[in-house]
């Protein structure tokens, strides 16, 4: 304990000579105002993996002494072991715990001597008083946000982690290629017009016996209205929350989107991401078909019935997904655009494996 105290009191001495004289100052997107010296080079990693990667560049890892684990192994196992499997360091990180769970430790925290801390939105607002702490201790925090899903604080999360981490020209190439990506799908979608048709988007963690979590706005219910869909979970519920099955019947929609996930350990779950085959994909959404009534609902009917991958939701090449739904819902508009090669692309563009698995699926109505 004596030993952490000093090691507190040092940082904290720091802290107000480097603020002094900070050669970087942010505002995150809490309107925080954050001063560093120079760019980080001892990351406290929250969240956002792939797009700290991305932003920062090949070595990114290097400059990380730790990272809140639970988020990327055990929600996203397979995506975590292809990681790991690149970049071997990643396993050796410090573990510093994890927010949503309440086992974060300011001590773990500390002891990887970090000289920045990154946190989602998410993170920042859970952990309340232990911000305090890391700052009195004198690690910055900066607050990032690709949750909101909104073109504006996507891009000035990934100028943030490009400021603080002097990666200022890889971010703004980031930034500009989401922006002409949205835009792009936005102005295509406004010129085919409104598409008027029904979307019901469900979470597919618990398989076809229980209805899962859909979204009234934002996530997924935010995809739905820039690709102009009408999501029937609008107005019904509030960011997330299940919707009752019989109104789900009565709004008749015409296109399913079930979303999956790395969920290994939940049996009738829809399986997506790295190194899932689709033929399983396709097996465990087909699996949704048998519902009561399901047979009847226009989607089913017309063969547009769809998962997309949750996991890439929330990231800086979540644009990709945008397209794919708008490409359904407009398939004259979106007729060049290729949204799995697209994906393909900005992995190989901006980072170190390959975006191998399933990722978006239709499934193919039977013969």
């Amino acid at each position: 304990m004596h030993r952490l105290l000093t090691t507190v009191a040092a940082l904290a001495a720091l802290a107000v000579s480097a603020t002094a004289h900070a050669e970087i100052q942010v505002v995150d997107v809490e309107g925080r105002r954050v001063a560093l010296p120079a760019p980080a080079q001892r990351v406290l990693l929250g969240f956002n993996y792939e797009d700290f990667l991305a932003i920062v560049g090949p070595r990114a890892v290097e400059r990380v002494v730790a990272i809140s684990r639970v988020p990327w192994r055990d929600w996203r196992p397979n995506q975590y072991a292809a990681y790991t499997a690149a970049i071997p360091a990643i396993a050796g990180l410090a573990d510093v715990g994890d927010i949503d769970g309440g086992t974060f430790s300011i001590e773990a925290a500390l002891g990887a001597r970090p000289d920045l801390a990154i946190l989602a939105a998410w993170q920042y607002r859970a952990l309340g008083a232990g911000v305090q702490k890391l700052e009195a201790a004198g690690v910055p925090v900066v607050v990032i946000d690709y949750n909101a899903q909104t073109l504006e604080r996507h891009i000035a999360s990934t100028r943030l982690i490009g400021a603080v981490m002097g990666a200022e020209a890889r971010a703004e190439r980031l930034a500009d290629e989401y922006r002409a990506a949205v835009e792009d799908t936005l102005a295509r979608v406004a010129t085919a017009g409104p598409a008027a048709t029904k979307v019901y988007v469900e979470l597919g963690q618990k398989g076809p016996a229980e209805h899962g979590n859909s979204y009234g706005k934002g996530m997924w219910g935010g995809v739905v209205e820039m690709a102009g869909g009408r999501n029937i979970a609008a107005g019904q519920i509030g960011n997330w929350g299940p919707l009752n099955p019989e109104y789900v019947l009565a709004s008749a929609p015409g296109v399913v989107v079930i979303t999956g996930s790395e969920w290994l350990n939940a049996p009738q779950a829809v399986l997506m991401g790295f190194g899932i085959d689709p033929g399983l994909t396709r097996d465990r959404l087909a699996a949704y078909l048998g519902r009561p009534g399901w047979a009847d609902l226009p989607a089913v009917a017309d063969g547009q019935v769809h998962a997309l991958y949750h996991g890439g939701a929330r990231t800086l090449y979540d644009y990709v997904y945008l397209r794919y739904l708008a490409k359904v819902l407009h398939p004259a508009a979106f007729a060049d655009v290729d949204p799995e090669a697209e994906l393909a692309g900005y992995y190989a563009r901006y980072l170190p494996v390959a975006a191998t698995g399933t990722f978006m699926l239709r499934l193919t109505p039977a013969p």
